[in-house]
């Protein structure tokens, strides 16, 4: 037996027993070592505003139809950042100890069968932990860079630092994408990269990784981002602003933000989830006069002509990459709660209320529990 998370209704989540089919032939068992948190995607179905729970995504269409939601309460195994140890294998291609990378949701253990299920073997010199990352949520962040550089140079673009390397480089919202972001932009090579957010301890911790930060306020001229970094950022006569903006965060005012701290003919790569829509956003001015660009990187497809080269796996690579050289730094300023299976309930239902406040949380879970 093992254990899955469930959203039994908005604001209801529960532990509850799950039991484990028996190890087919070529497959394999994990128990899970570690299980990360994402405070944005998870929380909208404790909260009860994810876009799939009224509608239903039709994918040959590629339209959200109003009515039926495509997914219903209870919601189980939601999560996309797990680490586990494999504890029984019947394939060769995976051993008996291993650490893998997989999104297979919020639980204890899982019956992976490897023809169907995504995994990432660990190096043995990565620490376990940030493997959350490896498997999803640091591709997620590797696309928007990689959209970067497809913007500059197409097909032609070989390298995940292309588009933002010897550029000025504006990240919007310091949360964990928006943070990974920066990481990767710095790890390409970017001129400089500056973090704009709203909040005070947010930007610290951005700061403590390495990157500039400005507040996000556009209260008075003198405190606008927009405005300082015009003033600093000069191409040309009448060209001023960020090279490239990646928008991190799901607010309609981060995007009309962005969009405001481009230079004229700029690219806005938007890795957010806009769950309110985006009715602040003013396209009639910076947007149309300055003749911008907004690319949606999401997860589900790389740029055009570039599948063929940039599959998840390298992405993955790519992620391990990063977290080589920025694991320390990651680990001790990015990862704010580390709590054990049993108070993820607690924690999740504090965060959605807003009761507590977390950059990344992780769920741990102690392998020898399963005895494995």
């Amino acid at each position: 037996m093992g254990e899955v998370l469930t959203i039994e209704a908005p604001g209801r989540v529960a532990l509850v027993e799950e039991k484990l089919p028996e190890v087919p032939e070529g497959g394999f068992r994990v128990a899970t070592a570690y299980s990360g948190v994402s405070a944005g995607t998870e929380l909208t179905y404790v909260k009860g505003d994810n876009p799939y729970l009224n509608a239903t995504f039709d994918r040959e269409l590629g339209l959200f139809v109003p009515g039926t939601p495509s997914i219903e309460y209870p919601v189980r195994g939601i999560g996309y950042m797990q680490v586990g140890q494999v504890v029984e294998t019947r394939t060769t291609a995976v051993r008996e100890g291993a650490r893998v990378a997989m999104a297979y949701g919020h639980r204890t253990a899982y019956v992976a069968d490897p023809l169907a299920d995504r995994f990432v073997e660990l190096p043995e010199d990565l620490d376990p932990l940030l493997g959350v990352y490896v498997a999803h949520m640091g591709p997620i962040c590797a696309n928007g860079l990689l959209h970067a550089a497809h913007d500059l140079y197409g097909p032609a673009a070989r390298r995940l630092g292309d588009g933002v390397h010897g550029r000025r480089v504006v990240v919007v919202g310091a949360g964990v994408v928006g943070l990974l972001v920066a990481c990767f932009a710095m790890h390409g090579g970017a001129a400089e990269v500056v973090v704009v957010d709203e909040t005070p301890a947010r930007l610290e911790v951005a700061a403590a990784l390495g990157a500039d930060v400005l507040a996000a306020s556009q209260d008075d001229t003198d405190d606008d981002p927009a405005v300082t970094l015009k003033r600093r950022w000069r191409h040309g006569p009448q060209d001023r602003g960020a090279d490239v903006v990646f928008q991190c965060r799901g607010r309609a005012r981060a995007l009309a933000l962005g969009l405001r701290l481009l230079r004229p003919q700029g690219t806005l790569v938007d890795l957010a989830f806009y769950t309110e829509g985006a009715g602040e956003v003013r396209l009639g001015e910076e947007f149309h006069h300055n003749g911008l660009s907004v690319r949606c990187a999401q997860i589900g497809r790389v740029p055009r002509g570039l599948a063929h080269a940039w599959d998840r796996e390298r992405l993955s690579y790519e992620t391990i990459g990063l977290l080589r050289e920025w694991g320390p730094r990651l680990r001790r300023h990015l990862v704010t709660d580390v709590v054990g299976f049993r108070d993820a309930p607690l924690l999740l239902g504090d965060l959605a209320a807003r009761r507590r406040q977390s950059l990344q949380a992780v769920l741990r879970h102690e392998i020898e529990e399963e005895g494995g």
